[in-house]
């Protein structure tokens, strides 16, 4: 049975005090998290010149990250509900900034590969804390905007990745675009310190560790058997034997979870139909973001002749359309007249049309992918508030951290399959 959600002494019943400049804080530090998904795909050109790096070691440059993430979002946020919020806040800014020191020093392809999923801990402690922090310090009135707002810095760090990308490597080597992270993670850390309060559930589960390398190992083999299918052959042994792990560990993990007293991930939320929406929503979403970002920063650069930073700006509508209007609130509203899952249906049907004017009207020119990345933002807007709301409130507030590392695990396993799959399309 789960236990009942701590007291919280530390805040008012209206929420916290400082609630609005906290938001700021933890968003500034989740943006930079998010940004890391997609600001390397502008440097793919330098990246394969000064690294000599083929097409799969940039893939594995892109999804060590998020793959890494994927696998320990459930255990961060486990260990955040148990050990402190405030606490793992600390801690994933800390491992996020050594992270991304190693990776724009790293000398090699291997190097920064393995830079990467060391920023993939701290970014999973991050992910799962922020959003826990939002629950915690907003009431139910203020909760759902407080969750747009987060949601919206979400799409923005995906979307707007190529674009600050692009700005830094106008006028520094590729590098830079990792060492910005760190005054963030700094400003970060003294802000959480003075700021955030801290809240922990005293009677919550210890992390289901089993659970998270069964996960971590399953998702890594399957996306590793999709990179390496067109190098090596969809039949040959080698990514036979990947698939036929991954499925198999993933399987696994399902069982593990079901059996325990205490697993990482309750399986009875699949029970929640609005909750079982969302989630699929969720990696769909992040898949078709992910891997569009992936594909369209190569053809504005390969096909189309821009440079870094053209291509970066040529991405940015997208973002901008969705910072306006989920600034406006039109998500929100909509999701009072309408409800959720007509909500995220509308804000899908906007991003699959999107895609499409893409595929169609952008092949040439860049004319009709401006039109499909506008509609792409209009989709995602109305999505991802309303997913991540959906997601948190089918879950009980003292399993907020589990709650957000639900909605991170599949958000970053959706863009990583989606650069690893239309990558090996691609190849």
């Amino acid at each position: 049975m789960t236990a009942p959600a701590a007291p919280r002494p530390d805040l008012a019943p209206q929420g916290h005090p400082q609630r609005w400049l906290i938001l700021g804080v933890i968003c500034l530090a989740q943006l930079t998290v998010l940004l890391d998904n997609t600001v390397l795909n502008v440097a793919i050109p330098s990246l394969t010149t000064e690294l000599d790096a083929s097409t799969a070691d940039v893939q594995w440059m892109i999804n060590a990250y998020s793959l890494v993430q994927s696998g320990l979002l459930l255990t961060a946020g486990s260990s955040a509900d148990r050990y402190g919020r405030k606490k793992m806040l600390v801690v994933g800014l800390a491992l996020f900034g050594i992270g991304s020191l190693a990776a724009g020093l790293a000398q090699s392809s291997g190097q920064l590969i393995a830079a990467r999923a060391g920023m993939g801990v701290g970014g999973a402690l991050l992910i799962t804390t922020t959003l826990a922090v939002v629950v915690q310090i907003f009431d139910d009135s203020e909760r759902v905007k407080a969750i747009g707002l987060w949601a919206t810095v979400n799409s923005l760090g995906f979307a707007a990745g190529p674009l600050v990308g692009g700005v830094v490597l106008n006028h520094f080597w590729w590098g830079a675009i990792f060492l910005i992270n760190i005054p963030v993670a700094v400003i970060g850390l003294v802000a959480v310190v003075r700021l955030v309060p801290e809240f922990k559930n005293p009677r919550g589960e210890r992390p289901d560790l089993l659970g998270a390398l069964l996960s971590t190992i399953g998702m890594t083999s399957v996306v590793f058997a999709i990179i390496s299918g067109p190098e090596h052959g969809w039949t040959s042994g080698r990514v036979l034997l990947m698939a036929f792990v991954g499925v198999a560990v993933l399987a696994g993990f399902v069982r593990w979870e079901l059996h325990i007293p205490h697993p990482m991930l309750d399986m009875h939320f699949f029970r929640n139909q609005k909750f079982i929406g969302a989630v699929a929503g969720a990696v769909l979403v992040a898949f078709g973001m992910g891997g569009s970002l992936f594909l369209l920063t190569q053809h504005l650069q390969f096909v189309l002749g821009y440079g870094p930073l053209e291509a970066g700006l040529r991405t940015a509508p997208m973002a901008l359309t969705v910072v306006a209007l989920n600034l406006t609130g039109l998500g929100a509203r909509l999701v009072r007249r309408t409800g959720t899952p007509a909500t995220i249906a509308a804000g899908m049907s906007a991003l699959a049309a999107g895609l499409a004017a893409i595929a169609v009207l952008g092949r040439d020119g860049y004319t009709g992918m401006l039109l499909g990345l506008v509609v792409m933002g209009a989709g995602i807007s109305l999505a991802m508030p309303a997913m991540a709301n959906a997601i948190m409130s089918a879950i009980p507030p003292e399993k907020a951290g589990v709650g957000a590392g639900v909605n991170g695990t599949l958000a970053e396993f959706g863009n990583g399959l989606g650069v690893a799959v239309l990558g090996a399309v691609l190849n």
